[in-house]
């Protein structure tokens, strides 16, 4: 039986995790394709030349840094699409917060797919979970504001849905997953366009009536010039805290207003002060540090 339990060892911890799980389908393509990559042509040239066929292992999934787990039902793949025997326990489920040294779910089974699956699995796992302590950081930064921490497309090829989920489990929330799913004008279309007006005009001949529209400014002018427009939101770009809270009150309510533009944790606060809705970080993907995981073979 899985063993389901929380434990609050980490800043951003959620006592009950509001993201939703990820279907199989949505991870087994590419968990499968970093298999393929690994193994290569010729399989496993180690394991299967110490490792006998029969034997069989038990192994332990550990944290070696504090952190939020995020991607455990992606490291589990990795190890069952080698083998379906293999047999996971559960431990620190994802959006838990651990401590250094916490086990995070037993591997029972072959040995071999155990051995084989570790760095695939450990390689989804580390950087998922580093993607989700990230996050927990930087809203654990901003309790008492209302703004949101939201993610942004620079992702890992390949890895955007991976990515944007374990923002979800750190405590975040998603911008656009793509091109397709809302109008996002910034600064290169306003040029070819020829102004903030005619982008949004020309923009609103094409998308359908569900597609929301938001459009990037510079400066507090441009913002003037969007208000009356009446689109769904704004993204204030590398404003400083001054003009940010000056936007936001001309703004008035009348759209989201969404900061960006090198935001960190140490500044994150003074933005969320500014009275923001969204405050967007491209680091929490493009440049987070993998957590710390391990797997070691329990011996006796």
């Amino acid at each position: 039986m899985t063993e389901m339990k929380l434990v609050k060892t980490f800043p951003g911890a959620q006592p009950e995790p509001s993201h939703l799980p990820l279907h199989r389908i949505q991870y087994e393509g590419v968990v499968r394709a970093a298999l393929e990559e690994d193994l290569g042509r010729a399989g496993d040239l180690t394991t299967d030349g110490v490792v006998s066929s029969d034997s069989v292992a038990t192994a332990s999934l550990a944290a070696r840094s504090a952190g939020v787990v995020a991607g455990l039902d992606v490291a589990i793949a990795a190890f069952q699409m080698l083998d379906e025997n293999v047999r996971i326990s559960v431990e620190r489920p994802d959006g838990a917060s651990v401590a250094a040294g916490s086990r995070l779910a037993r591997v029972d089974g072959p040995a071999r797919a155990i051995l084989t699956g570790e760095r695939v699995a450990l390689n989804f796992l580390g950087r998922l979970c580093g993607v989700a302590t990230s996050t927990a950081r930087m809203v654990d930064a901003i309790q008492g504001h209302d703004a949101h921490i939201i993610c942004t497309r620079k992702t890992t090829p390949g890895l955007r849905t991976l990515e944007k989920y374990a923002v979800r489990v750190g405590g975040g929330m998603n911008h656009r997953f793509g091109l397709d799913d809302a109008v996002l004008i910034k600064d290169n279309h306003v040029a070819l366009a020829g102004g903030i007006a005619e982008a949004v005009d020309s923009v609103r001949k094409r998308a359908g009536h569900m597609v929301k529209i938001q459009v990037e400014v510079d400066t507090l002018e441009q913002l003037d010039t969007l208000i009356p427009l009446g689109v769904d939101a704004v993204m204030l770009d590398n404003m400083n805290d001054t003009t940010m809270r000056q936007a936001v009150d001309k703004v008035a309510g009348r759209m989201l207003v969404e900061a960006s533009g090198g935001i960190t944790p140490e500044t994150v606060a003074a933005v969320a002060a500014t009275g923001v809705d969204l405050i967007s970080s491209g680091a929490l993907t493009h440049s987070v540090k993998a957590l710390d995981i391990g797997l070691d073979i329990d011996i006796g």
